[in-house]
């Protein structure tokens, strides 16, 4: 069997009306959505939409967002949210990690320790009733 090549998940291929098929929404919709800012569909020289893989995959977590209660503003903010993670992750394995841990400037700054918390009710005697405590202030004189 041979196989059909791929194009780039980047690269713009589909149409809006093919985008918007494959991904259960209308053409209105993923014109709103681009509009909000929420995507940015490649344009050919004459300024026809072209969606990629990447672009759908970004419609369908719109509308997982969108079914989970969230509106345009939130779901804008989210998706935000996720590409900042997503490159901090890259970021974070792209860095070279020493193995030297003998250097203080490879060893985390350690918090100082937390002093013991006072006990929260005065200690008694085994075998012994417990005794509330009677303050001055709480005592109250009734006739």
């Amino acid at each position: 069997m041979v196989g059909v090549p791929q194009p780039e998940r980047q690269r713009g291929v589909y149409g809006i009306s093919v985008a918007a098929e494959l991904v259960g929404m209308g053409v209105q919709k993923l014109r709103s959505y681009e509009a909000r800012g929420l995507l940015e569909p490649e344009r050919t020289d004459g300024g026809t939409r072209r969606y990629s893989a990447d672009d759908l995959d970004r419609l369908r977590r719109i509308g997982d967002l969108l079914d989970a209660g969230l509106n345009l503003a939130g779901i804008g903010m989210v998706l935000d949210l996720e590409a900042q993670n997503s490159e901090l992750r890259a970021e974070k394995e792209e860095q070279p990690w020493r193995t030297t841990a003998s250097s203080p400037a490879n060893t985390p700054a350690k918090r100082p320790p937390r002093p013991p918390s006072p006990p929260r009710c005065a200690a008694r005697p085994p075998n012994q009733p417990t005794v509330p405590l009677i303050h001055q202030h709480d005592v109250h004189h009734r006739v």
